[in-house]
């Protein structure tokens, strides 16, 4: 009911009941996707892959109602439990797939403040709502719950000048005080687990380069209880805290007139430590990084991109929302590269195809036939947008 109120209270708000014309501004997207999975034991032979064809379909509507104010609504497949993917796996001998709210929110920008402040309310992406390089700490299927307030970014949530901030409050999950966890509060004290983030960043173009330099603050607020909540992967860090500092940064040019070049890079650590109130954090095992490298950028038709990383993610360094595709859903503990091209083969139709070749970093032999196993991910994608 209060979501219901909430979508009913968004579309007053948005002037729906009004008779003045609105920009709407539709939009959306369609993925089909073939994917396979195989995990290599080294000392086994002829293993079977999961062979699985899923699709992501986005449909979203983002009036802009006036100068100061604009929203969106978008609807998406997905599931009710799945934080970090909107994939709808093709099954169930053809029953209809399930459609979620996955977008709502308010957006004012006061023109008293030139345009350069937005404060958003609702549910939003997190490439819209924080200052995003690459998927090291955020899943790019991920949608934030709370309020954002931005600086420097456009009414779609893109940077626009130089100097760029953002400084959010999202709720993880509301305790009524009686929920039952393994770390229970003190009886009756509500104990909400939610998300503080902040983030600075400095764009802008130097010779014939443009760049982007940047660092956020992640706070995990209760987040040690363990959640009784359906979501996967699940939250279960009992024990655990995270307040994660990352830096980030990235570096491009051009190598033609229509090839484009990109470096960019993330930097991650958990600065929480071990102690009496967290025993379940070991010290050593904090850091996160990712490298990439990308030539192209396939926006017009005729166009193609090529792009490279390699990632390294210790178990106590981020937590479950970090990209999910990396060693099939495992969220942290990983070491490995991915490597990726694109094609633009029609107006507003792009084929892809990434690899993923992962390990767990703390994998150890507890047999013969389970040692250090390498996990092989091939993902073939259409994406057509408009």
């Amino acid at each position: 009911m209060r979501k219901v109120a909430m979508i009913v209270g968004l579309a007053a708000a948005l002037g729906f009941n009004n008779a003045h014309a609105v920009d709407l501004n539709w939009k959306g997207d369609i993925r089909y996707r073939y994917q396979s999975d195989l995990t290599d034991f080294p000392t086994l032979k002829n293993e079977n892959s999961r062979d699985r064809h899923r699709a992501r379909v986005r449909l979203g509507v983002y009036p802009w109602i006036n100068e100061e104010l604009s929203g969106g609504v978008q609807l998406s497949t997905g599931s009710a439990s799945e934080t970090t993917s909107r994939n709808e796996t093709l099954n169930g001998i053809f029953l209809a797939d399930a459609v979620y709210l996955n977008e709502y929110f308010i957006n004012y920008h006061p023109t008293a403040l030139n345009g350069n402040v937005n404060v958003v309310l609702g549910k939003r992406a997190v490439a819209n709502s924080l200052i995003v390089v690459n998927d090291l700490v955020w899943d790019s299927d991920l949608t934030f719950e709370g309020a954002t307030l931005q600086y420097g970014k456009d009414e779609d949530g893109k940077e626009k000048d130089c100097i760029n901030a953002v400084v959010g409050y999202y709720e993880l999950t509301e305790f009524n005080g009686i929920q039952s966890k393994l770390a229970t509060p003190a009886s009756g004290r509500e104990q909400n687990a939610y998300l503080i983030a902040a983030q600075a960043a400095c764009s802008g173009e130097l010779s014939d380069l443009n760049y982007k330099l940047g660092a956020g603050y992640y706070n995990y607020v209760n987040f040690n209880y363990q959640i009784a909540a359906p979501n996967s992967p699940a939250p279960n860090y009992t024990g655990k805290d995270f307040n994660i500092v990352e830096i980030f940064g990235k570096v491009g040019g051009q190598l033609t007139d229509t090839l484009p070049w990109q470096i960019n890079g993330q930097y991650a650590f958990n600065t929480a430590k071990k102690s009496s109130s967290y025993p379940g954090i070991d010290n050593s095992k904090r850091n996160s990084y990712l490298v990439e490298a990308k030539i192209g950028d396939a926006k017009q038709v005729g166009q193609w991109s090529l792009n490279a990383d390699y990632v390294r993610i210790e178990r106590d360094a981020l937590t479950v929302l970090t990209d999910s595709d990396r060693n099939m859903g495992a969220a942290t503990d990983l070491k490995g590269f991915k490597i990726g091209a694109a094609y633009h083969l029609v107006q507003n139709l792009t084929l892809g195809v990434n690899y993923f070749n992962f390990k767990t970093i703390d994998d150890k032999t507890t047999a013969a036939d389970e040692s250090a196993p390498t996990r092989h991910i091939f993902m073939a994608d259409a994406v057509v947008k408009f």
